[in-house]
């Protein structure tokens, strides 16, 4: 009975060192390892196998993205304005056994870091600087902060500033800045407006009244058509009644001369056969005319002859 009881107390004994000797490693996490005192191996995530009471676990680190918040800081800046400025660091550690033994504490390493190099790099900027520079800030930052933390296994992601607080004065002055130039911007856009409301109305007052330049124009020239057609319509029909009366002249004339041919051979048509022969022979430009001066006393009988006719064709 005794016997029993031994063997199951040594048999727990064995099972306790047994599940002394795994060790498990969540997700995120890696743990430094030390065997009689020194740095043995870093566990990695899962399951691991370790000597009891040889090997024991001297930090659990973790391999996560980390948050680190840094308060307030009191920072002169090189026009001698004092500013309150608060930070909030990214960072990872990448090298777990760098960050445990070559650095008593990452943390405190990372925050005075970045306090005395932003007092460094703000202390050379104005405040109108360093209130329109955040991102110039934190680029310098984050340059300077990631090589001191590089040598124990940290990367330092992003140098955020949270705040920039001036002192109180500083602050009503600029209010009363920021109150002017607003001021000064809706005066300018009020000017703005209104000189673009006088150049509308100029505009369509002169579109107007080319409008109506334009239209009188059209109405001068429609008048004036409607004028040279009336005038051509008169033309057409005068033109028309002087050659009615013209054929109708002709006509008598004709009537006439058939009638005194038809009446036999006197003095009228013996006038009229000379006019007649005398145009036929001007025709020809080698002719020379001389006539006497019966002929030219017989131009006045060939007028009264003309009008005779006139007389007749009436």
């Amino acid at each position: 009975m005794i016997g029993n009881i031994v063997l199951v107390a040594i048999v727990l004994i064995v099972l306790l060192i047994i599940l002394s000797c795994l060790k498990v490693v969540t997700t995120g996490y890696v743990f430094i390892v030390e065997r009689l005192g020194q740095y043995h191996r870093s566990l990695q995530p899962g399951w691991n196998f370790m000597i009891p009471f040889v090997d024991f676990v001297r930090a659990k680190v973790s391999t996560k993205q980390q948050i680190l918040d840094i308060e307030p800081q009191s920072v002169i800046t090189k026009d001698n304005v004092k500013i309150s400025i608060d930070n909030v660091i990214f960072y990872k550690v990448m090298n777990a056994r760098d960050a445990v033994y070559n650095i008593e504490s990452y943390k405190s390493g990372i925050i005075y870091s970045t306090i005395t190099n932003m007092r460094n790099i703000v202390g050379n900027m104005t405040l109108d600087e360093v209130l329109s520079g955040r991102d110039k800030i934190n680029q310098e930052l984050l340059q300077v902060v990631d090589e001191i933390t590089d040598a124990y296994g940290i990367k330092i992601l992003s140098v955020e500033i949270k705040n920039i607080i001036p002192p109180a004065e500083i602050q009503q002055a600029m209010e009363k800045q920021m109150r002017a130039e607003r001021d000064k911007r809706a005066t300018i856009l009020q000017a703005e407006g209104q000189k673009q409301s006088d150049i509308a109305r100029a505009e369509g007052e002169k579109q107007a009244k080319i409008l109506q330049a334009e239209a009188e124009k059209q109405s001068n020239i429609k008048r004036a058509e409607g004028l040279r057609e009336s005038q051509l319509l008169e033309a057409e029909g005068k033109a028309k009644a002087i050659q009615k009366i013209a054929e109708a002249e002709a006509g008598a004339i004709e009537i006439v001369n058939k009638s005194i041919i038809g009446s036999g051979t006197n003095e009228t048509v013996i006038a009229l056969k000379q006019v007649e022969a005398l145009k036929e022979m001007a025709k020809n430009p080698a002719n020379k005319l001389i006539l006497p001066n019966e002929t030219l006393s017989s131009f006045g009988s060939i007028a009264a002859i003309g009008e005779l006719l006139k007389k007749d064709a009436k």
